[in-house]
């Protein structure tokens, strides 16, 4: 293992090279023959993460493949699969690992009833600003801590802050693209008494949590 981790190549195979394997021909030399190497994505850039990264596969004796396997392992068992959306014109896409069985929050405050503001909740590391993050707009108010995202052009609020879980995104589920989603459940919230209604409920400041 080298000592800069900030990039990660599959295979033990440098990406873009090529394996070469050696043959003899009928006269007794050894040509060099090109083999056809695996398929490879390539060297990644873990960008601010590769120390950590690199402190997670030295801590657990993991090579690159073995720590990339494990985290895909763990989404697997957790039953999540991926979804993207985006607002109505297209400026703005995400893509956010959930379950294909959504649980959906239907609030009745002041600003849900207006724009019909009903949303799932992951945590922030599950979800993934693919682009448009120039063309997004906030609209805060009363507490400030819920941040109204929506884009500039159309007007759509596809995600958001919430303030139930500041730490994590609320994914608006009409604005996922179809074949993603089996079931949703709908789970209506007393939003006009915000603080007593979350205060009381068992699981919804937890489902920002990794």
């Amino acid at each position: 293992m080298g000592r800069r981790m900030g990039r990660c190549r599959q295979g033990g195979a440098a990406a873009g090279g090529t394996r070469r394997a050696r043959g003899r021909s009928a006269g007794g030399s050894s040509p060099r023959v090109k083999a056809e190497p695996p398929w490879s994505p390539g060297p990644f850039d873990l960008g601010a993460q590769s120390g950590r990264w690199a402190a997670f596969q030295k801590r657990h004796g993991l090579s690159c493949e073995e720590a990339a396997r494990l985290l895909l392992d763990a989404y697997e068992h957790r039953g999540l699969v991926k979804h993207t959306g985006g607002c109505h014109c297209g400026a703005v896409r995400f893509e956010v690992w959930a379950s294909p069985h959504l649980h959906v929050f239907n609030c009745n405050c002041s600003i849900c009833t207006k724009k019909q503001n009903r949303h799932f909740i992951v945590p922030a590391s599950r979800f993934k600003l693919l682009q448009g993050a120039d063309n997004l707009t906030t609209y805060t108010f009363n507490t400030h801590r819920a941040q109204h995202t929506f884009c500039k052009t159309c007007g759509v609020q596809s995600f958001y802050t919430p303030r139930s879980n500041p730490d994590g995104y609320g994914i608006a589920p009409h604005c996922l693209d179809d074949g993603t989603v089996q079931t949703i459940v709908t789970e209506d919230i007393n939003g006009k008494e915000w603080e007593k209604a979350v205060g009381e409920h068992k699981t919804i400041r937890d489902m920002s949590k990794p």
